[in-house]
């Protein structure tokens, strides 16, 4: 059996980057930047300030103090948008507005507070901003500038500097169509719910679980259904994958007498690269290529689905979208509770991670660590990795942590 280094070393490298499109710019949060992107302007374009106050020379203002404030007149008022007319003399000031260009010959804005507020004449009460509140042209881009190159990932800020710098469509990594197919005779969907709590059926949570990863990754989820332990239905559906650039099956890849994935991707060419795994959960686990397309078959355990998603199939599609940061980076944390596992594999414990006043981790089980336990995922903030060599650790020795989640709700777990 493979260890899991050496799983997704053999997945990775059959994973290629996807092809590039060009989208607009609202549309790429997520996605990856796939041109070099240079700037045709100079940002900020002039001197302003960087706040509401009073830009004036700073030897008229340096005696400034509450019990002997200076005066001086207020030429103009110049707000955002707006120019000043001309350079200042000494002894004047303008009235100007956060971000508003600063008359040629000041060096300072006096903000607002230090001051009466004056409109035609200012009573200035400090010194304290002698030489400061002021933003300077070309001090964060200049024209000509690489801003963002290729491989840059696509956030908030990014899309901010690509808007500034004129950027309305933007080249970036293909989004890959990631096949969902689950089997087994015991599952339905929710349309057939009524089933499920009269006992007969099992809702396919898996697909849904598998729904959100594939899109909290970066994927598009193409549903394929759900195959009924019939070696045709289950090569009717994988035919309709076509199109796709990852297939995830769950379950069927076990050495049951009804696990036909295996038996089912042979007989469509497909060539297998392995289907076990030194881990747990997770040990069912499988890997190869059908027509040129990666297929990842995940046990069928919800739990077992999700780890082995995020451990192999979060990296695959990461990857694809053009990241170069693909894994989650381990953390140590403390234990705060003795853990014990089998021999001979590497465990992937569901934990839920704190963070102490002084900065450091620790973590404690969230229960019962069956592979069936789906609530269980759902407090969890974090896998603890717990290698074989390793089949006790007890309170207060460290571990490593894989810290999970993709967006607000993970904030929720990470509590003090």
């Amino acid at each position: 059996m493979l260890t899991v280094p050496e799983a997704s070393a053999r997945i990775l490298a059959d994973i290629q980057k996807l092809s590039i499109e060009r989208i607009p710019l609202l549309d790429t949060l997520g996605r990856v930047l796939a041109q070099t992107v240079t700037s045709p302007l100079t940002l900020p374009p002039w001197d302003n300030s960087a706040m509401d106050g009073y830009a004036v020379r700073s030897p008229d203002i340096v005696t400034a103090t509450a019990a002997a404030p200076v005066t001086l007149p207020v030429r103009e008022t110049v707000a955002a948008g707006g120019f000043p007319s001309g350079p200042l003399p000494a002894g004047m000031a303008v009235r100007i507005m956060t971000g508003a260009p600063i008359p040629e010959g000041t060096d300072t804005v006096v903000r607002v507070e230090d001051t009466d507020g004056g409109v035609t004449s200012v009573i200035i009460r400090d010194a304290r901003d002698a030489k400061k509140n002021l933003r300077f042209r070309g001090e964060d881009i200049r024209q000509g500038q690489v801003v963002l190159g290729p491989g840059a990932p696509l956030s908030a800020a990014q899309i901010g500097v690509l808007a500034s710098v004129g950027a309305s469509e933007v080249e970036v990594y293909r989004r890959p169509r990631v096949a969902i197919l689950g089997s087994g005779n015991e599952l339905v969907d929710l349309d057939r719910f009524d089933e499920a709590v009269n006992g007969e059926k099992i809702v396919s949570s898996n697909s849904y679980t598998m729904h959100a990863m594939i899109r909290m990754a970066g994927g598009i989820p193409i549903d394929l259904g759900i195959a009924r332990d019939d070696p045709a239905d289950l090569r009717a559906r994988l035919e309709r994958a076509t199109g796709c650039d990852l297939i995830v099956t769950t379950a069927g890849v076990s050495v049951g007498e009804f696990d036909y994935v295996r038996e089912v991707l042979a007989g469509l060419g497909a060539e297998m690269k392995f289907w076990k795994i030194r881990m747990r959960p997770g040990a069912p686990l499988g890997f190869g290529m059908l027509n040129g397309v990666p297929w990842i078959g995940l046990p069928g355990n919800p739990v077992s689905v999700m780890v082995t998603f995020d451990l192999f199939v979060r990296p695959a599609i990461r990857l694809m979208l053009g990241y170069t940061h693909i894994f989650r980076r381990p953390v140590p944390v403390q234990l705060e509770e003795v853990v014990t596992i089998g021999a001979k594999l590497t465990h992937f414990l569901r934990g839920v991670v704190r963070v102490h006043e002084n900065g450091t981790l620790s973590a404690r089980l969230t229960g019962p660590q069956g592979s069936g336990i789906l609530t269980s995922m759902s407090v969890a903030n974090a896998l603890l990795i717990v290698p074989p060599e390793r089949p006790r650790v007890d309170v207060g020795e460290m571990v490593n942590a894989l810290l999970l989640g993709d967006d607000a709700s993970f904030a929720e777990k990470f509590a003090l």
